[in-house]
């Protein structure tokens, strides 16, 4: 598990990242969400969406993620941490 902060529109959003030594998304949560709008990204059914994701996968709102109304920002952030979280890991070599 891994700690990333992504900016949302204004502020930044915290997530935990739980990625796999195949360098598959396992879990993502929401740590501290701090814009006014936008929050239902906290919601498990949205984060469900990026279980299995790897860097190959585009992880963008209206390509492989269902976009939330209103939240264009932060489920493009939740995307961006997603791929952040892989990618420091893999440059670490914790990944195979």
């Amino acid at each position: 598990v891994i700690v990333v902060e992504e900016i949302g529109k204004h502020r930044p959003i915290t997530y935990a990242v739980a990625v796999g030594a195949d360098g598959k998304v396992r879990d993502l949560v929401v740590l501290v969400y701090r814009e006014a709008y936008g929050g239902e990204i906290r919601y498990p059914r949205f984060l469900k969406q990026y279980a299995g994701k790897t860097l190959a996968d585009p992880m963008l709102a209206y390509r492989d993620i269902k976009n939330i109304s209103g939240a264009t920002l932060s489920v493009e952030a939740t995307g961006r941490a997603a791929r952040k979280a892989i990618a420091v890991l893999k440059a670490l070599g914790d990944l195979t």
